[in-house]
């Protein structure tokens, strides 16, 4: 607490004063009486408590969360720079609003609600994003497991304004993307993954690359943009793989160099290695397997597994573009992951570049946890 970590765990919680409603805001002390801050109470949660504020004469109210808000907007101002119309503008804890998360799709804002904090404030938080970005319409997509931790439904809809469209486009380094913030992964788009996938066009030039998990294309899109001879991309849901298709022709790509297969993708590469094929590029971006460091160790398997895999189907001189977004592995166990499958795999293979998070998905030094996306180019 002493070092503004904003989580108190319910085993650290000694006894707690009154009946505090879900979500309602309580002040924290030590057990000698010394105030240490101001939370949202969480009943059903480990996290039996989220800090707004350590500042006592700081009172949590609409006044406060203006202020949060518009710092939290005035930082990306850092970033117009960025050739995009599509940005995170809340990162939650990292901008000092735990549980609130806010994406930007052009004149749509998405706002997901994580924890009961959050949730009680809904209102007021729709009230001065409306205010301060000049925004008409805002989307709820408070659909995520957390939630059933904290003890909230499951929740989504307009919060302002009418529903946006089904399917719009976005602009993001000269690209375009279809997005569906209504019924897409996360909010709609990966917007962490931008920097990484600009990385991607830069490296892949006449390089035949295969992309998994791919969802709706956008590092396939990049790869074709940066030069790939040819793009295999693969993913479970056909649905997916439709939208994939829409993104490469969107841009204008010839279909021929981009091609798609639907199935599990530890089965496809299993299948892939025993056909002999090889790649010259290869991007892993699983879905989260590992949301806390109590699945990290059944989640290093399914890592290994799959980088194991890749290094396999690699060609001498070949890239591996490897993530992870498990907030239960740390970088270190990452990479010690990646360094294990190239042993198995019979390869050397060096760390070309670590891959982070975008610069709109701030960490804040006092939650460590904030950088949750991890990534490595590696070279065979």
């Amino acid at each position: 607490m002493r070092q503004h970590h904003p989580w108190i765990f319910s085993g650290a919680v000694e006894r707690i004063q009154g009946v505090p409603a879900s979500g309602e805001t309580i002040e924290v002390r030590s057990s000698g009486k010394e105030f240490l801050g101001r939370a949202a109470y969480s009943p059903n949660s480990q996290i039996r408590a989220r800090i707004w504020s350590w500042d006592e004469k700081e009172s949590i109210d609409r006044t406060f969360f203006s202020r949060r808000i518009e710092r939290a907007i005035n930082l990306r101002h850092l970033y117009e720079i960025l050739d995009t119309n599509a940005m995170r503008i809340i990162h939650a804890e990292s901008d000092g609003l735990p549980g609130v998360i806010v994406d930007r799709y052009g004149e749509v804002l998405v706002l997901q609600c994580l924890t009961t904090g959050a949730e009680y404030w809904r209102d007021e938080l729709v009230s001065i994003l409306g205010k301060l970005t000049g925004i008409c319409q805002i989307y709820e997509r408070s659909d995520v497991d957390i939630r059933d931790l904290e003890g909230l439904p499951v929740r989504t809809g307009s919060l302002l304004g009418n529903p946006p469209v089904e399917r719009f486009v976005i602009r993001e380094n000269g690209l375009h993307f279809y997005v569906d913030v209504m019924h897409g992964q996360k909010s709609g788009f990966y917007l962490d993954q931008r920097p990484n996938r600009q990385r991607l066009r830069e490296l892949v030039n006449g390089r035949q690359v295969l992309n998994c998990f791919c969802y709706t294309g956008a590092f396939s899109v990049y790869a074709l943009a940066g030069g790939a001879s040819e793009v295999l991309s693969v993913d479970s849901s056909a649905e997916a793989l439709a939208f994939a298709a829409e993104n490469v022709a969107l841009n204008g790509f010839p279909s021929e160099k981009a091609s798609f297969l639907e199935g599990d993708v530890f089965h496809l590469l299993r299948n892939f290695r025993d056909q002999g094929r090889s790649f010259d590029a290869i991007i892993l971006d699983p879905p989260k397997f590992a949301p806390t460091t109590a699945q990290a160790e059944r989640a290093a398997r399914g890592y290994k597994d799959i980088n194991l895999l890749a290094f396999k189907l690699l060609k001498p001189g070949g890239l591996l573009f490897t993530f992870s977004c498990s907030g239960g592995i740390s970088n270190d166990l990452f990479q010690k992951i990646v360094a294990g499958a190239a042993l198995d795999a019979g390869v050397q293979a060096r760390i070309l570049e670590h891959l982070f998070q975008g610069p709109d998905h701030p960490v804040a030094l006092n939650f460590p946890e904030g950088a949750y996306l991890k990534g490595l180019i590696c070279s065979v």
